[in-house]
């Protein structure tokens, strides 16, 4: 049976947490110089890279909730310069994205999300600006990986969307989450 439209936001909420942990682990491992040296990307560090994930999902996760924060969540590029304070602030922000997708029913999905830029009101649909937010993770999720391998600290593995078959390679993960695989997938409408 199809996971259904709804579901599938769910799954992508759940593994761009999942992915957040997975790297945000890996880069624990690394001396805070490391995470601060400069390195090639559109913000030309890790520490860099990674605060700008969480500033943005900040700004939208904030909209997406009625708020109306716009750019001050970015005033500051690099909010949490360490990553002990980091990786418990994008966990956070990843629960708030996962309550958000977890309270969408199919009529929400084409609500108007109100985000505040300042000098105008930007307005785009809830399906619209959750698609643009996943893709945005993605796409610095993935510098921050290529980062990460110039470094002595293996990336992890990002790209895979949780295979069914491959869901016990992922409980130990899941668990340090508080999840199971009936988190990720159940049914609601």
């Amino acid at each position: 049976m199809s996971a259904g439209l709804v579901q599938t936001y769910r799954a992508f909420a759940h593994n761009n947490a999942w992915s957040n942990h997975r790297l945000l682990t890996a880069c624990a491992a690394l001396p805070q110089s490391e995470f601060e040296a400069h390195r090639t990307g559109f913000f030309p560090s890790l520490q860099r890279t990674l605060n700008h994930i969480y500033v943005i999902d900040l700004f939208y996760i904030d909209a997406l909730e009625g708020g109306w924060l716009g750019p001050t969540a970015w005033k500051n590029e690099v909010p949490l310069p360490a990553l002990a304070a980091l990786k418990p602030a994008q966990a956070t922000m990843d629960k708030r994205l996962i309550a958000i997708c977890d309270a969408l029913t199919p009529a929400r999905l084409d609500d108007v999300v109100k985000i505040n830029r300042d000098t105008r009101v930007q307005t785009e649909r809830c399906d619209r600006l959750l698609m643009h937010l996943f893709q945005h993770q993605i796409h610095h999720r993935g510098q921050a990986h290529a980062m990460l391998s110039e470094t002595a600290v293996a990336p992890p593995q990002l790209d895979e969307f949780f295979a069914e078959g491959e869901a016990p390679l992922r409980a130990a993960e899941f668990a340090e989450l508080g999840w199971t695989e009936a988190t990720v997938w159940k049914s609601r409408m």
